[in-house]
This record gives C-alpha cells, structure tokens and sequence, in this order.
C-alpha cells in the first residue's frame, strides 16, 4: 500500500458559526484517485477547501507528507466550480494556464522556456490552440472548463483537485479527460468531486461519501448494499462498459438532500440509464 500524502484527523469545520463537517477523519494516499461524492450541502466543497488551506479549521488537524516527511504543504492543482468563475475578468486563456505554474510569476513575464513549452502542451492537450489569446468572457463553457482544467494540471502539482470537472464539457472531451486523468494518476494523487456516481466508480479507486460526516470505501467496486446505506440511494447494479448504465430501485425522496443519483432524466428514454448527454 502507498504512503499517506495528506491526512485529515477528526476534522470539525463550518461557516459563520454553523458546522458543515464534523468528526471527519481521512487519508489520500500517493498516486490514489478519491471520488467525493455526497449530497448538495452534505460538505463536499468544504472538504476541498480544508485541503486547499482556503478554510480554516474549527478543531482536528490536517497533515501533508512527501516521501514519507511530513511538510507544510504539497503542490496543488484545484480545478473549481465552474460557477465559482468570473468570466468578466480580463485574462486570457493563455493567461490563465500560465497562472497555474506559479504565485511567484507575474503574468507579464519570466517564465522559462520549459514552462512556456509546459503551457503550449497543455494547450495542444485541452484542444484550445487558436484561442489562445481569447479572453475567459468569450469563452463557450466547455472551452472555459477546459481552461481552468490546464490550468490545474500544467505545475505538475503532487496531487489534482477536480470539482465537478464534467460540467459543461461535452461527451466527446469527457471521454478525452478521464483518459488523460488515467494517466495523471500514474503519477500523482486525484481527487475528484462529483454527483454523478456512474463516472466516479467507473474511474476512482477508493470513495468518500461526504454528508456533515465522511464515510471512506477503499474499494470503488462499492457494493449496492454499502451504497444504499451511505448515500441513501438503492442502487441495485452497477454495470460497467462505455457509457456507465444503473439499475435503479424506486427511489425514497424522504431522506432529504438531493444527491442527483437514482434520479433519472425525464428526456432520456427507458433504459435504467439517467446519465445526461451534455
């Protein structure tokens, strides 16, 4: 088994006096890949931030270690929410991924060649050559996505935080992302933060389910059982191929919290699989 890169112990957080996590223990080990999935408000984004030391804690303590030493703090590439983007700040894409490879660069300048060759690449990967210079509030949302996504990824950070990374990304790209995230994961840690439970356990290798607690599975093949109790959905079959497909039981609505799982699209035909085309 790898070496823990980040250990959270008996985490208490929360906002303006009101706890969103509480009792919350968990270990990301080297080159693991960490679904996050949970329902909205359950504490998902908190968590991140915790990692990301962008929300200080209420009690618990957080570690980080690097070839087995513990150290300050680890190199982070952190894809947000889209919505959490200001698409009327004047940057461009190539602006953008540059700023992803270091605090200390300024955006005008000294960069060495590796890193711009760095940027060039990642450009070439996320499918954006030709609007290089275009500006973040021009951008479709697949191709701001696709940004932020380089972004995240060009430093070579020791572990990738994705949230909700899917969003606004079409079909064809998505397949492209978790190939390249395959790859990604050859190297360094994911973390992934999604409410589609289908592409999480066809591509993570262990799940925590965030709600005010986290219940951690080491094993991505959750059974239907484990599933139900932790995320309050009947999921009765997973089944794996191309495009991940569910078997769902009826489904209760009186567990409160909209998890987005079991609840299947009213424009897709009936074939067990509520996955939106995007």
């Amino acid at each position: 088994m790898s070496e823990p890169i980040i250990e959270l112990k008996d985490i208490t957080a929360g906002y303006d006096k009101k706890v969103v996590l509480q009792g919350v223990n968990l270990s990301v080990r080297s080159r693991d890949f960490l679904g996050i999935i949970g329902p909205n408000g359950g504490g998902k984004t908190t968590l991140v931030k915790l990692i990301l030391g962008l929300l200080t804690l209420v009690s618990g303590e957080i570690h980080f270690y690097r070839d087995g030493k513990e150290v300050d703090t680890l190199a982070m590439g952190y894809l947000p929410q889209y919505n959490a983007i200001d698409r009327k700040f004047p940057i461009s894409v190539e602006e953008v991924i540059f700023s992803g490879l270091s605090s200390k660069h300024s955006l005008l300048g000294g960069f060495t060649a590796e890193e711009k060759e760095s940027v060039r690449r990642v450009v070439s990967e996320m499918g954006l050559e030709g609007i290089e210079k275009k500006a973040i509030g021009k951008l479709s949302g697949g191709q701001l996505q696709r940004t932020l996504l380089g972004r995240a990824l060009v430093s070579d950070p020791d572990v990738v935080i994705l949230d909700e990374p899917n969003t606004y990304i079409d079909k064809g790209f998505e397949a492209r992302l978790y190939e390249m995230l395959e790859e990604v994961n050859k190297e360094r840690a994911i973390i992934l933060v999604s409410h589609d439970i289908g592409a999480v356990l066809q591509n993570v290798k262990s799940i925590a389910c965030v709600n005010g607690t986290l219940d951690y599975h080491g094993d991505s093949e959750g059974t239907g059982e484990w599933l139900e109790k932790n995320f309050h959905c009947p999921i009765e079959l997973v089944a794996h191929g191309k495009v991940p497909h569910r078997v769902l039981k009826d489904h209760n609505h009186t567990h409160g919290g909209d998890t987005n799982l079991g609840h299947p699209d009213p424009d897709a035909k009936d074939t067990g699989c509520p996955n939106r085309e995007r």
